[in-house]
């Protein structure tokens, strides 16, 4: 078999933002992948049970006549194809199988026998993974952190998203880390947030920042949950605590969890009947989902008003109707829990103040890091 291009630079790699044909099996891919890979597999799912279980029973030299028997004909043809046309769009991109071994290179010579040329990662996904999970190990060691505080509705996210030394948690988990933060489209899973978070770290590492501004968050955003290591040097860092009025907070809140959601639902549907039957089953499942806490009665309550809020939408009547629940869901749920748990850390406190202050004190805060 022909040596093609090969690499070991795993960070370079991955800090390029290189395009990543990955040729995993779906089953593989669904589990944890890189925000830059693309699959377009060697085996498909049925294919990777069969050659595994003769691998098992008759050894190697009997599953790879196996795979090649299954991926033959028009097969081969049609999947060749399909990475010739990913590897036309994406020149610069890289190719890998779980370990860099038979799968990637039997697929690396095939669209070298089209006439195609990419480069194969020595080691594939585990090396990639390895090196994001070594970066994530060091984020408590290598960076200072400092917390974007607030009560919920002062766009905390937005602020670190505005910093040059900012960390997207929730952008990285894809979940805005309340009852209310699930999107339209499914949560990244625990592997894949990692890879993200730990991209983000290495990028952070190559501007060489000595201070990350990361948001005020729980252990867990939605089904993942932040590396030990981070959460728990985060609940001992500074905080900056935005302060915003009710009505700013109010209107943040409507636009994230009704209009920007609608606006979700009907990228994904494409059709408003089914966006708003989508956004309603939203909203009642996350008030759902607080109903312990809220109590019976005053769940029952907030979810009567959010039925009338959507049926006025619904009708053309505007969102105005939706802050008769949103103000009492901050009253009564959101703003007594977090000024609680913030009671416990006034210690930390370094400054308080409005978005636009606390996005000057955080940037003069990470500039003059190396004289503290």
């Amino acid at each position: 078999m022909n040596t093609a291009p090969e690499s070991n630079d795993h960070e370079g790699i991955l800090l390029q933002q290189s395009p990543l044909l990955d040729v995993r099996a779906p089953i593989e891919f669904a589990k944890g992948a890189f925000p830059q890979a693309s699959n377009l597999p060697l085996l498909n799912n049925e294919e990777r049970h069969l050659v595994g279980t003769c691998y098992k029973q008759n050894g190697q030299d009997k599953a790879i006549e196996l795979g090649h028997a299954l991926v033959s004909g028009q097969t081969k043809t049609d999947r060749v194809e399909a990475w010739r046309a990913f590897c036309e769009q994406n020149p610069t991109a890289y190719l890998y199988c779980f370990r860099g071994g038979l799968r990637s290179k039997t697929s690396q010579q095939w669209l070298a026998d089209a006439g195609i040329e990419i480069c194969l990662i020595q080691g594939g996904y585990r090396a990639l993974r390895q090196c994001l999970l070594g970066t994530l190990a060091q984020a408590d060691s290598r960076f200072d952190y400092a917390l974007v505080a607030g009560l919920t509705g002062c766009r905390k996210t937005g602020m670190v998203q505005t910093l040059d030394n900012g960390i997207d948690l929730e952008g990285a988990a894809y979940h805005r880390g309340s009852s209310f933060g699930a999107h339209a489209v499914a949560q990244s899973t625990q592997v894949t947030f990692e890879h993200q978070l730990g991209i983000d770290l290495l990028n952070a590492n190559k501007q060489q920042h000595q201070i990350l501004s990361l948001e005020d968050e729980s252990r867990f955003i939605g089904s993942v949950d932040i590396p030990a290591n981070i959460y728990n040097k985060m609940r001992n860092s500074p905080l900056v605590v935005i302060e915003a009025t009710l009505e700013q907070r109010l209107q943040q809140l409507l636009e994230e969890y009704v209009i920007n959601m609608q606006a979700e639902f009907f990228e994904l549907h494409q059709d408003e009947d089914a966006a708003f039957d989508a956004l309603s089953e939203y909203l009642l499942a996350s008030m759902q989902r607080i109903r312990k806490r809220l109590g019976t009665e005053r769940c029952d309550d907030l979810i009567l008003k959010m039925q009338r809020a959507l049926s006025r939408q619904k009708e053309g009547r505007g969102f105005d109707a939706h802050f008769d629940w949103l103000q009492p869901l901050l009253d009564q749920y959101y703003d007594p829990m977090y000024r609680s748990q913030l009671s416990k850390r006034e210690g930390l406190i370094i400054f308080r103040g409005s978005f636009v202050s606390c996005k000057e004190f955080l940037d003069d805060y990470a500039k003059t890091a190396i004289n503290r």
